[in-house]
């Protein structure tokens, strides 16, 4: 019996522990697209900057409302657990869709953020109500905007304008948006699936690169 315990501690359980990570790779090597229909981006006008758009970028989509200072304390929470560690990747973007006439507003809280993060990959963009409004519902999540066209949760959407999360299953509901007043879930939740997403598109670059140069 204690020759035949030693076997199975040897071998039968590496073996066991190797087939449940190997499909752990599997089911986590891209992060699941929930939806495909988001409304255009470039509808929007660009604060101070360029024309934005999702197209080859990968963006973290955010609604701060009509009084984006009330954001200030997420905003904060998102820069330091997300921005910080991530913004240096190439085609990684911070947009917050604001509804017009709230440019002063904008201006106080870029000047805020500005005292902790480089302001380069944090974007804004302006449009209309029915614009900010239509541009969430394209997203087609189980969140709503508050009376203030805002909610405290971000979006990751991929370099072919497609929202990412986490499926549902039996227990859990499907993850379409991330909680950015809640510390637990930017560092559980969005930091992995943000680097899943990051890993997915530097490995498909990598690939890309060696069969340039076959």
């Amino acid at each position: 019996m204690k020759k035949f315990f030693v076997i199975i501690v040897l071998f039968a359980l590496p073996l066991v522990a190797y087939l449940f990570f190997a499909s752990g790779v599997n089911n986590f090597a891209k992060l699941p697209v929930l939806n495909s229909q988001l409304s255009s981006l470039e509808e929007f006008n660009s604060y101070g900057d360029s024309i934005m758009s999702f197209e080859d970028n990968i963006t973290i989509l955010g609604f701060p409302g009509k009084d984006p200072l009330e954001y200030e304390t997420n905003a904060y929470h998102l820069a330091e657990k997300i921005y910080k560690p991530y913004y240096e990747f190439k085609d990684l973007y911070f947009v917050f869709v604001v509804p017009e006439g709230n440019e002063e507003e904008i201006e106080a809280l870029k000047k805020d953020l500005s005292g902790v993060i480089n302001l380069e990959k944090w974007k804004f963009v302006t449009g209309k109500e029915e614009r900010v409004q239509e541009l969430f519902n394209s997203l087609e999540t189980n969140l709503e905007l508050n009376d203030k066209l805002a909610t405290p949760n971000v979006f990751i959407i991929d370099k072919e304008a497609r929202l990412r999360g986490r499926e549902g299953d039996e227990d859990e509901e499907a993850l379409f948006g991330y909680d950015t007043g809640s510390i637990a879930v930017l560092n559980n939740e969005m930091k992995d699936d943000v680097k899943v997403i990051l890993a997915e598109y530097r490995l498909a670059l990598k690939k890309y690169n060696k069969n340039r140069k076959k």
